[in-house]
């Protein structure tokens, strides 16, 4: 079924930088326009184009007054009537900072990106439920990891705001998640049916090989010619267990560094200090790459070179990703499209929707075992036995990860979404 161009509006706390839900959101944004829809954003961070794109601060969720409400709301089972307030008073603004989104872009189709499934945001949810409760828009709601699966939120005290918002199941929302897990606790938990799309790259078009631009990244990097380059293309947060990282960079008995490319993002500090800490403890040199490591290449406001992402894994040796939870894991995904190899644990989703497609990695579970070091230390004193593993996986995931298979599974739910 042919389906008429829409007008896309996507909507989430943030369109920027490194975090799996903008680098997801701009593959579907790409395979949208590929399709012919065109695409808008609304947000409370955006390095999308200003032409088509909305800011309110309030959407973000680091926002003082959106942190002040998430303070209360999770940290006991008690709120006060003051952050009533205050979430209603920023649910009834955001509301309408959308309505004029809607009509400022003549916006047919939404796309809320994860605001419906974590509670980094509640006003913005609330806003959401109502807006699309009022005006029965077509709403595909893509949701990336849910409430239930973050201790964090676990003790809280905005049940009724959760229940009715996060997520929602209202008759025009359309739930996608990334994992099978994901959609039998949300038929469990809501009696919502889903549709299962993972999370992709563009196989289908290989990325350049490494230029001019990125030679002196190790340089840049303090990382002498004769060492190892292991990366960690994560935020800094506990489940990502830097720690194994760690560990293994000590264990592989090369001089070697670990490069992490990301911040610690909407979790805190405590945890990169703890990094910090136990890398001094085992004497290993972790390089902290976020502020000249971004998506996009370009420039630090003192002079230095930013690299990109890809420059970072097309210049690593080993990509380390011992994370204990992941909704689906993007860094899984732009380690096989940058064909490099990978130490990676067998983490649920890994296991259940990944592994039995036939990848060859580095697998542990709980621990890193004499046999996850003996596998890395190969790799790094032969790089050949690493290409042949990624040649294998990238063949792999052009078949089950492309854009292509983005591309069916969103022509499917637009047919319901838009279809007669």
């Amino acid at each position: 079924m042919n389906i008429t161009p829409s007008r896309i509006g996507f909507i989430s706390t943030r369109f920027s930088g490194t975090d799996g839900v903008s680098l997801e959101t701009e593959k579907w944004a790409a395979v949208f326009r590929q399709m012919g829809h065109e695409c808008f954003y609304f947000s409370g961070e955006s390095d999308r184009p200003e032409n088509s794109s909305v800011v309110v601060p309030e959407a973000h969720f680091k926002h003082p007054d959106i942190e002040a409400i998430n303070r209360d709301l999770f940290d006991d089972i008690g709120r006060s009537s003051k952050t009533s307030g205050l979430v209603q008073a920023i649910r009834f603004h955001l509301k309408q900072h959308l309505y004029q989104f809607l009509r400022t872009f003549d916006i047919n189709l939404l796309v809320i990106e994860n605001a419906f499934a974590l509670p980094m945001n509640v006003p913005l949810g609330l806003a959401l439920s109502e807006l699309i409760a009022e005006t029965n828009i077509p709403t595909i709601a893509h949701h990336h990891d849910f409430t239930w699966e973050r201790n964090r939120f676990a003790v809280n005290a905005a049940g009724d705001y959760l229940r009715s918002s996060f997520p929602p199941t209202l008759p025009s929302i359309y739930h996608v998640v990334i994992n099978s897990f994901a959609a039998q606790q949300l038929a469990l938990r809501t009696g919502a049916r889903s549709l299962l799309i993972p999370n992709v790259m563009d196989f289908d078009n290989p990325p350049p090989a490494p230029d001019e631009y990125a030679i002196d990244l190790r340089k840049s990097l303090g990382i002498g010619p004769e060492q190892h380059f292991l990366l960690q293309p994560t935020r800094i947060v506990p489940r990502k267990r830097i720690e194994l990282a760690i560990e293994l960079t000590r264990r592989v008995n090369y001089d070697s560094a670990l490069v992490i490319t990301h911040q610690s993002g909407d979790e805190g500090s405590a945890y990169e200090q703890r990094v910090r800490e136990y890398a001094d403890l085992l004497g290993i040199r972790v390089i902290f790459g976020s502020e000249i490591i971004n998506h996009h290449r370009g420039e630090t406001d003192d002079g230095r070179k930013i690299y990109s992402l890809a420059d970072a894994y097309q210049q690593a040796d080993l990509v380390t990703y011992p994370s204990t939870i992941e909704g689906f894991g993007n860094a899984f995904l732009e380690t096989l499209y940058y064909s490099r190899p990978l130490v990676i644990s067998n983490y649920a989703i890994f296991k259940t929707d990944i592994q039995p497609k036939g990848f060859r990695v580095i697998g542990f579970d709980d621990f890193i075992e004499d046999e996850t070091v003996k596998k890395a230390m190969a790799i790094l004193k032969d790089p050949s036995i690493g290409e042949e593993m990624a040649e294998h996986n990238y063949q792999i995931a052009r078949r089950h990860y492309s854009y292509r298979i983005l591309e069916n599974n969103l022509a499917a739910i637009l047919n319901q979404c838009m279809g007669p």
